[in-house]
């Protein structure tokens, strides 16, 4: 049986000034989502996740934290934009432009602002993105400049991680 190749991302090559991409995705984030990466990171805001406190608050209930926000937003562009990545070179520009809730779905989109070939290193190039967020009514939450070095097709450099299994897959297994 033949193997498949599933989505491999975008390439240099793939990648052209004034592509939009609308990144697949959505995601819905939760009090547990909010509380937990406020805890991780020891973000101690208690607008995060003290009701009690927040509805004292600008915006009269918990608000998200916003490296969380951030951290999905580009996280969301990762499949169209920076699969084939291998560094983050920067991020400009940062703008929290609407509050986020819990309960809020969001979505990202990403413009190619810029593509070249490295001069450095002929087996990929530097990118730049804006990527935005939305939320579920279509206001922008946030927007953002990145710059990450990006692998060509044929770099040397891109091999799978797929482990080679011990016996072959089967409609019997």
């Amino acid at each position: 049986m033949p193997i498949r190749t599933g989505w491999e991302g975008r390439f240099l090559e793939d990648l052209s000034v004034g592509d939009i991409y609308r990144h697949p995705l959505g995601r819905t984030i939760s009090e547990s989502d909010n509380t937990w990466f406020t805890l991780l990171t020891l973000n101690t805001n208690e607008a995060h996740f003290n009701a009690h406190a927040a509805a004292d608050s600008v915006f009269g209930k918990p608000i998200v934290n916003s490296a969380l926000t951030i951290a999905i937003v580009l996280g969301m562009s990762v499949t169209d934009t920076s699969y084939n990545a291998f560094a983050n070179l920067g991020i400009d520009g940062l703008v929290l432009t609407t509050p986020v809730y819990i309960g809020d779905t969001i979505y990202a989109e990403s413009l190619v602002l810029g593509s070249r070939e490295s001069k450095s290193r002929p087996y990929g190039g530097i990118v730049e993105v804006k990527t935005r967020g939305l939320n579920q009514d279509g206001d922008i939450i946030m927007r953002f400049k990145r710059r990450f070095f990006v692998h060509k097709r044929d770099s040397e450099y891109r091999k799978s991680s797929f482990p080679e299994p011990s016996t072959p897959i089967d409609s019997d297994d």
